[in-house]
């Protein structure tokens, strides 16, 4: 076999007068090629001085620690490499060892290769389950949602998804996200959720993830992506990825004067959950902790009426702060003013209905006990977070970007007959506080536009709904 080229440096000390008396040789290897390292070390006479002995011992070690280097550089790349074949399959001879990452990255070439769905508009293109968790895929096929369980619904684009990390160690239970991406994040989305699939044990067990882009924009199999996927080595480093990725637009600012279709992707987050009850938040709110068992437990002592959804007061919490666990947590940070009503300063009407001195001052039977508190009618312009049955009325995907996107949803539901229980310690909290400034620029244009849009879709429900009494 053929020696790969070897790299001599020879390095003598500067002391004048100095005879040469051996040469000591390191062998390195380094992925098989091999690097010869020849130090001239000479005696040194009397007449060397200290300084010259010193920055001979320098030279010797800055040597060294560039072959170091270099070994690093070189062994990263092989590590690179093999993370990559392991992502889209290794070699024949580790076939099994790959099986389930491979059945993992087939079912995700043949999510992308449906080309996705229009949406009703035409404006946008719908890949549903473009990578489905452990959880949904051992589902049977077209069996109804189980009578006692719940799942969570989000929403999100690239920029935000970082968030999932804490969300899911809350929630850990059946997850569902819906992701808008437009442009070069479409592909970054798709290569970063694929990743995530794959190096984290929980995302894989729980959460399900879809894919919203623009009609005219296609996702792809990122297998020749491999700038996105330089540096992932767990799921720790995915994370890290995100970050350096987040807060990238403000709000609903998207480059390009895209809309972000808030209402579609809650549907398509609610449409992907196998559940029969769901919960949808945005992606950068907190549930309680214990919510999915405490509420199951709830829904099996109390069987809930077919009209009836579940209410959780919403708060936003100073960005310094612990998002608070339970509610003798929270309530202690309300008291100081760390923790205030979810759009207090923006509009305070807009979650008022919840009648937070009540739920504040309301007593908690047991820690672990989750009851219905009380029970309010929908007054406008109230827009609760809440948990409901799967048969609830779907968005209404023509709101896009800011304004009367949730609201329209409430007012629906009271129109056709829903009641609203609050539960007793359950609650939601938004990380940071809403203030004015921090929006957008288009904010109040958006909202004008969407005032008017409500309008409209006010005077439909009437026709919707032409035996209900009722009226936003």
């Amino acid at each position: 076999m053929k020696r790969a080229p070897a790299h001599c440096f020879t390095i003598t000390t500067p002391c004048f007068g100095a005879s040469l008396l051996e040469v000591t040789s390191l062998l390195l290897r380094v992925e098989g090629s091999a690097v010869f390292v020849f130090v001239s070390v000479m005696h040194l006479s009397k007449k060397c001085s200290v300084f010259k002995v010193v920055l001979s011992a320098l030279l010797i070690v800055a040597l060294l620690q560039l072959i170091y280097l270099s070994f690093l550089s070189k062994f990263h790349g092989k590590q690179q490499r093999y993370r990559y074949s392991e992502l889209f399959g290794g070699s024949a001879g580790k076939k099994n060892a790959h099986q389930e990452k491979n059945t993992r990255k087939e079912r995700l070439r043949y999510s992308l290769s449906s080309g996705g769905i229009f949406d009703n508009s035409g404006q946008y293109r719908v890949y549903k389950n473009l990578i489905k968790s452990d959880f949904t895929t051992n589902l049977i096929p077209g069996s109804e949602p189980h009578s006692n369980t719940l799942a969570l619904g989000t929403h999100t684009t690239i920029n935000n998804l970082h968030h999932l990390e804490s969300l899911l160690e809350r929630w850990q239970n059946p997850l569902s996200v819906a992701i808008f991406a437009h442009g070069e994040d479409v592909r970054f989305a798709t290569a970063l959720v694929y990743a995530l699939s794959f190096f984290c044990p929980q995302i894989q067990a729980l959460v399900d993830f879809h894919l919203v882009c623009l009609s005219g924009e296609m996702a792809s199999f990122p297998e020749q992506d491999r700038e996105h996927f330089a540096g992932l080595e767990d799921c720790a480093s995915v994370f890290s990825r995100l970050e350096t990725h987040r807060d990238t637009h403000k709000n609903y600012a998207i480059s390009g004067n895209i809309s972000y279709p808030n209402n579609l992707l809650r549907n398509v987050a609610r449409g992907g959950a196998e559940a029969s009850y769901i919960l949808v938040i945005d992606i950068d709110m907190m549930p309680s902790a214990d919510l999915h068992q405490q509420f199951l437990a709830l829904v099996t002592r109390r069987q809930p009426a077919g009209d009836e959804v579940f209410v959780l007061p919403a708060f936003e919490i100073r960005h310094a702060r612990k998002i608070p666990a339970t509610k003798t947590e929270l309530v202690q940070l309300y008291q100081v003013g760390e923790v205030r009503p979810f759009y207090e300063e923006l509009c305070p009407r807009c979650q008022a209905p919840t009648n937070y001195s009540q739920w504040v001052n309301s007593h908690v039977r047991g820690t672990d006990t989750l009851e219905v508190s009380y029970t309010l009618a929908w007054v406008d312009p109230w827009e609760p977070f809440y948990v409901g049955p799967h048969t609830v009325p779907l968005y209404d995907e023509n709101f896009k970007q800011y304004g009367f996107n949730r609201i329209s949803q409430a007012c629906e539901l009271h129109v056709a007959g829903y009641k609203f229980s609050v539960l007793s310690s359950a609650f939601v909290v938004h990380r940071g506080f809403k203030i004015q400034g921090e929006f957008h620029a288009r904010k109040d244009e958006e909202n004008k536009r969407n005032r008017v849009l409500f309008r409209s879709f006010k005077e439909g429900l009437k026709t919707k709904y032409p035996s209900s009494a009722r009226r936003c």
